[in-house]
């Protein structure tokens, strides 16, 4: 286990340095072990490098990651000169990712990382100690990496892409919006001059433009609809406000296009979710101060035409989503969140056409995935 070997070298250092100083007789030089943690490394103590790989291997296949991290980390911290022991790093690292220790996956990838020079699993240990990076929040650390994998000219075109996409969404997360869609056009740039598109994964430039569309959904979140500020300020904001719905709505149907089922998936969803969202915005929005109760009447009527509008393009949006995600087998949370949104938009679609008075609904988030 990764974690023993650490507090065994530590131990060893420390009780060196008590024997340097005999003189101290205090209480607080006594040094107490765990045993259950020293029990349970010695349970693997009669096995040698090679049993341990094949137990660890057999671990990971059964997707039992605690123990496979165990059975790798033993190796790897045990017997250095083993033949095994750079696969069972990153296997190590692997197994801790899988159960989101991010920290001792870090450590693990670490040991194996050149995001410089390196090739084979020393450059894959490179992307994944950026993705511990990105799990740990420490975004500017992890684009600072990436950019350094991005700028290899020794490297194929789509190891090079993947790490500035990758680059691009940390940055967007540091707080670097401006830096970061810079970033992402540039990849989309290289991507559109490609005469074989084929050449790279269709997974980096679909995931390019869907940030680039979540970069658009934060500014027209950014813009408040208030009435108090006045009919005309609130016809610019509007206005505005659709300006960069249909910006964000370009660059997710640009994701679409280029015809990634996972990222295709999720860009209907946020088209879906950004109609619905700004349907909330609309209902919840009471008419001008200023107008009179004729004016705020006829207010209402106009908003309830564009509400209906809005209902109905989100559903058709929903609807084309699932039938791709259908088509292509695609299952995640964006489906799952598709099917509840569908099932609300109608109802509420419903309820307008009967006379009902419109009622709110939920957000449907929209948060970014990497």
């Amino acid at each position: 286990m990764a974690a023993l070997g650490v507090v065994v070298s530590g131990c060893r250092t420390t009780g060196s340095a008590a024997r340097e100083e005999p003189q101290a007789k205090s209480p607080k030089q006594e040094f107490h072990f765990d045993a259950v943690t020293v029990t349970a490394d010695l349970e693997l103590d009669k096995l040698n490098d090679e049993e341990l790989f094949a137990g660890g291997t057999s671990a990971f296949a059964a997707n039992d990651f605690q123990q496979a991290a165990r059975y790798f980390g033993r190796l790897v911290d045990f017997f250095p000169d083993s033949r095994h022991r750079r696969a069972a790093l990153y296997n190590a690292g692997l197994a801790h990712q899988r159960i989101k220790e991010w920290e001792e996956a870090g450590h693990r990838f670490s040991e194996l990382s050149d995001p410089a020079r390196g090739q084979g699993d020393a450059l894959d240990a490179a992307f994944r100690v950026a993705e511990v990076d990105y799990h740990l929040e420490r975004y500017e650390q992890a684009s600072k990496l990436l950019g350094i994998i991005a700028a290899r000219e020794d490297l194929p075109l789509n190891r090079r892409l993947e790490a500035q996409v990758q680059q691009g969404i940390c940055q967007l997360e540091s707080g670097s919006p401006e830096t970061a869609e810079a970033t992402l056009r540039k990849a989309l740039s290289t991507y559109d001059a490609l005469e074989d598109k084929g050449e790279v994964d269709d997974y980096f430039p679909a995931q390019a433009h869907f940030f680039i569309g979540e970069l658009y959904r934060l500014h027209y979140e950014g813009v408040k609809l208030d009435p108090a500020k006045g009919a005309d300020k609130l016809a610019q904001d509007l206005n505005y406000k659709a300006e960069l719905l249909l910006s964000a709505q370009g660059h997710y149907l640009r994701s679409i296009r280029v015809g990634n089922g996972y990222w295709a998936t999720a860009a209907g969803t946020q088209i879906g979710s950004l109609y619905e969202n700004l349907y909330e915005h609309m209902v919840n929005s009471p008419a001008p101060a200023e107008l009179d109760a004729s004016e705020a009447e006829i207010y209402r009527q106009e908003l309830r035409k564009k509400i209906r509008v809005l209902l109905t393009k989100s559903i058709n949006i929903y609807e084309r989503t699932l039938e791709t995600a259908e088509r292509i087998g695609s299952q995640s949370t964006f489906v799952d969140r598709t099917r509840e949104s569908l099932a609300k938009v109608k109802a509420l679609l419903l309820a307008d056409a009967e006379g009902e008075p419109a009622s709110a609904a939920p957000s449907s988030g929209g948060e970014p995935h990497t």
